[in-house]
């Protein structure tokens, strides 16, 4: 009997890699202050994945569909997604707390308000007065008319004012004080006697009720922190008599009134104020959007906690490595026509594509610069960059992609900065996102054309740049570079040409066809007794039709080793189906973001680099470009990259058949964290030359 093939439900997936990020905030192996980052990450990412993805099943739900993708009852996932969401908020509270008492077992105090000393209590009613007296504005729940708009992501104070009147019953009051999230959150009080003393803004606050209130002169107010999670999906309107600007511009102001699809709060929050403000804000208390918590909300923010002077409490610094091939040349045109080159930060500086770039704004023999940006920094060199080639007289285009989640608005006012600087700016593609990593240089030489192309599998941000591992391939070969000057046709034109691609692969048009062929290839080498397997590291897999296809390459005999940073719906192990298949996923100080594929192809193997990952949105409705890699030496940087990553026995988890992810210690002989392998795999070439 034919085994039925398995596929895990992408949110249930989902919220297993978050768990593994709990599981670096648990880790004690890891510095304690990386611990409450790591806290800060995964509050990070759940926040997102309420206001992106329980959004859409709640849709479905609306709907009474099954999901597409899967056929899964939307209930059924909701209240799977409300049990794990509890489970990992109780193990999240339990980690915070073991990390407060080890911080106070080393002298660092996170203070509540009902913790401080006098001198304490002075400094922290002067910082109230100065600083969040100005910028806080309560309202009296009982004097509007309906109910105020929460902001998505804010943190509120519920406050419950008792007011004593003489010869009456005493009265209540609702009131609700938003957290400022124009302040830090976490505020250093002076240090004494050696004690180094934190307090949460959220405290700051709650010590100073009696002030906030003063008009009213209450004789107890208690408050209760909450948030909301609200749809963040837009919607853009139809009207052909606006631009895809105007459009984004609207949409994003409909966002910030998505519908609510959380609610969290303070589980001491007496019952009474659970049930009014959920009313108030058309929730039911039983449904699966409430969902009791702890005394504070919106941790991620502990990704900026106040840096202290701790021993051993941060990671030792690892300095990205100068590329070796790139340092020995006085110009970058010169270096990358002499070799192909394969960057890989953060093992490897960034700053070299920001010099690249530096150095085509000044060239005088450099005639234009074309460039994809999804994602940039807030203060961007790369923009500068482009900015400056700008007034230097050089031909600027730049494909802005207006729909990167959460980044739209930084988008906006970057794409205004460069129109204003004479850039020609196209915003994406008819009905799609374009999300490849591109960018090509023209420069006259001997009076014709020669291009420089970089194109790679992250963002053109140096801030991500430093904590995301991604590989860019640097080339002046024509058989490449002339491909990527095609895609920028596309662009420009906005229609898509009858080009022939020999070398670059692009989704939505080939890159589906093509893995289906390149695995067909290795399913037939092994019916044949020939070698054959599937090497991938990717961010999600997804795609049920490419999971059928490996799990029928895993019967064939064809071996496929997978590293999966995130959402993995292929399930390994299982015998007659995928026990042939290996998956995991490497959970570290770096963000695993990288796109390789590597076919055996007869032991004549094939190499790509891309920005797309094995998923329906990346194959069938992105523009992503996938690269060919030739160069034998970057073949073999590859090989090592992806075989040390699969020796990790420390940071990497092995997902088993029943869904759960382990570290597998067999064989331990000594720990191999990959990470830090690679560092020195990097920092040694960096001294070859």
């Amino acid at each position: 009997m034919a085994i039925k093939p398995k596929i895990i439900n992408r949110e249930i997936s989902w919220l297993a890699f978050n768990e593994r990020v709990l599981s670096e905030a648990e880790d004690s192996s890891v510095p304690l202050l990386e611990r409450l980052k790591f806290l800060g990450i995964f509050s990070n990412n759940r926040d997102e994945f309420f206001r992106v993805r329980v959004a859409s099943v709640k849709r479905w739900a609306a709907l009474n569909e099954k999901i597409e993708a899967t056929h899964d009852d939307p209930r059924d996932i909701l209240a799977q997604i409300q049990r794990i969401t509890i489970g990992q908020q109780q193990k999240y509270e339990r980690i915070y707390q073991e990390i407060i008492e080890e911080l106070r077992a080393k002298n660092v105090f996170i203070l509540s308000e009902k913790q401080l000393n006098a001198s304490q209590k002075r400094f922290v009613e002067e910082y109230y007065n100065e600083k969040v007296d100005p910028v806080i504005s309560p309202i009296m729940l009982d004097q509007v008319k309906g109910f105020p708009h929460l902001r998505d992501k804010a943190i509120y104070l519920a406050a419950w004012l008792t007011i004593n009147k003489e010869g009456k019953k005493p009265t209540h009051q609702y009131s609700l004080v938003e957290v400022p999230a124009s302040l830090p959150r976490f505020i250093v009080l002076p240090e004494e006697e050696g004690k180094k003393s934190i307090i949460i803004l959220d405290d700051v606050i709650r010590h100073n009720l009696n002030s906030v209130f003063e008009v009213f002169k209450p004789s107890k107010v208690d408050a209760y922190a909450f948030k909301i999670t609200r749809d963040a999906e837009l919607d853009l309107d139809n009207d052909i008599s606006k631009s895809f600007l105007e459009k984004m511009k609207k949409s994003l102001k409909q966002r910030r009134r998505g519908a609510p699809v959380r609610f969290v709060f303070d589980a001491a929050m007496p019952k009474e104020m659970q049930r009014y403000l959920a009313k108030k804000m058309s929730l039911t208390t039983d449904e699966d959007a409430f969902i009791p918590g702890a005394r504070y909300h919106n941790l991620k923010d502990l990704m900026s906690f106040p840096k202290i002077n701790l021993p051993k409490a941060y990671y030792t610094k690892l300095s990205p490595n100068k590329h070796p091939h790139l340092e020995k040349y006085d110009s970058y045109f010169t270096a990358i026509k002499k070799k192909d080159v394969l960057l890989h930060y953060p093992y490897q500086s960034f700053n070299h594509v920001i010099e690249f770039l530096k150095e085509a704004a000044l060239d005088p023999d450099v005639r234009s610069i074309r460039i994809c940006l999804y994602r940039v920094a807030g203060r961007s060199k790369v923009i500068n960059a482009l900015i400056n080639a700008a007034r230097n007289g050089k031909k600027v285009v730049v494909v802005f992609e207006l729909q990167a989640r959460f980044d739209e608005e930084n988008n906006i006012y970057w794409s205004n900065i460069l129109e204003d600087e004479g850039v020609k700016v196209y915003f994406g593609f008819p009905g799609m996102k374009v999300h490849g990593k591109i960018c090509l240089v023209t420069r006259k030489e001997n009076g014709a054309n020669q291009y420089y192309a970089k194109v790679g599998t992250g963002n053109f941000h140096e801030g991500t740049s430093a904590l995301y591992g991604d590989l860019s391939l640097m080339t002046a070969r024509k058989d490449i570079t002339s491909e990527i000057h095609k895609v920028f046709d596309l662009f420009e034109n906005a229609i898509w040409p009858n080009y022939r691609f020999k070398h670059l692969v692009l989704s939505p048009f080939y890159l589906r066809n093509r893995l289906i062929r390149l695995i067909n290839v290795e399913i037939r080498n092994a019916k044949a007794g020939k070698p054959a397997y599937v090497t991938l590291k990717l961010n999600s897999l997804v795609d049920n039709n490419l999971i059928n296809k490996l799990y029928q390459a895993s019967k064939a005999g064809v071996k496929v080793r997978l590293i999966i940073r995130g959402i993995c719906s292929l399930v390994p192990g299982i015998p007659g189906l995928s026990e042939n298949i290996q998956v995991i996923s490497i959970i570290d100080r770096f963000l695993e973001h990288a796109r390789i594929y590597v076919f055996c192809n007869d032991n004549d193997p094939l190499y790509f680099i891309s920005s797309a990952d094995w998923m329906v949105r990346n194959l069938d409705r992105r523009i992503e470009v996938t690269c060919p890699i030739y160069d034998s030496s970057l073949k073999k940087e590859i090989d090592d990259v992806l075989t040390i990553q699969f020796s990790d026995n420390t940071k990497a988890r092995m997902l088993m058949p029943d869904g759960k992810y382990i570290v597998d210690k067999a064989d331990k002989k000594k720990d191999i964290r990959s990470q830090y392998v690679l560092h020195e795999y990097y920092k040694k070439k960096s001294k070859q030359g």
